[in-house]
């Protein structure tokens, strides 16, 4: 069985066909599936707890689609848009027991958008309320071109206002090099890989996800974006996380069936799950 940490089953792309999507998804293999609550503003980020509770009640649950799980969060670059309104709804997002994770959430140097200050403040906003509820979370991360910056600023965050915690979380889609893997997982973080690790140019990528140990990784499709080889460019979805994970697999230098049991047994771990998730 596989599980794919990192999906966002409420964008629109999937608005004709979700059901048909998530059968692809258990045909292919996949257990679980954990959907992404950002939403496109933080108004919205809880429909992904919405469409969790609509499959999961179905009576073809367990036998026909993946079971899902959410999360709840404000992306970095709608962070200006926190106030005690959006902390709240979060909060009582978290207090749900679908909802396991809070996320994504982080920093984005990249893209024009949110003030950096903006972002880091809602951070740590945001962490605050995780702790509380006691959730890991899942932290987006992605710095200008050439650039460490907002690791550097991410880590600053993380040892000030999280490590204690204990509560550790996702590096999803991870693309930074095995300085930031290292720190990531002396914090308690798993390290996931998206489709971007299929691409012919991102040897680089590939090269830190041979360094991983095996009990560091998990495996995400971010659909609907980030299809791997060969379905690049198409709408993404979980079903073709096994391409991602066959490719970690081959890095790794074992077998498509030690990669899917060790992904589980992370994603289980992390997030206090039961071992029968998915079957």
């Amino acid at each position: 069985m596989l599980i794919d940490s990192h999906a966002h089953l409420d964008s629109p792309r999937y608005a004709e066909d979700r059901a048909a999507m998530l059968g692809r998804a258990w045909e292919a293999g996949v257990g679980a599936v954990l959907a992404i609550g950002i939403g496109e503003q933080p108004a919205e980020m809880h429909q992904a707890l919405d469409i969790c509770r609509e499959f999961n009640s179905l009576p073809q649950s367990g036998a026909g689609i993946p079971r899902l799980y959410a999360s709840a969060g404000v992306y970095p670059h709608t962070t200006p848009g926190i106030d005690a309104g959006v902390l709240a709804k979060l909060d009582g997002l978290l207090a749900q027991p679908e909802v396991i994770a809070c996320g994504e959430i982080g920093l984005d140097y990249y893209h024009e958008g949110a003030a950096h200050d903006v972002q880091r403040e809602g951070l740590i906003r945001q962490l605050e309320i995780a702790a509380a509820r006691k959730r890991p979370i899942l932290i987006h991360c992605r710095p200008k071109d050439g650039s460490t910056d907002a690791w550097d600023d991410l880590f600053e965050v993380l040892d000030e206002h999280w490590k204690q915690t204990g509560l550790g979380g996702v590096m999803h889609c991870f693309g930074g090099g095995w300085e930031q893997a290292r720190r990531s997982l002396d914090l308690g973080f798993l390290i996931s890989f998206a489709g971007n690790l299929t691409y012919p140019k991102a040897q680089p990528l590939r090269d830190v996800a041979a360094r991983m140990p095996l009990d560091g990784v998990l495996v995400e499709t971010d659909a609907p974006w980030l299809a791997p080889a060969p379905n690049r460019g198409k709408r993404n979805e979980p079903a073709w996380v096994a391409e991602t994970a066959r490719t970690l697999a081959t890095v790794l230098n074992i077998s498509d069936e030690e990669i899917a049991s060790a992904t589980t047994k992370n994603f289980l771990r992390l997030f206090r799950l039961e071992p029968d998730v998915g079957n």
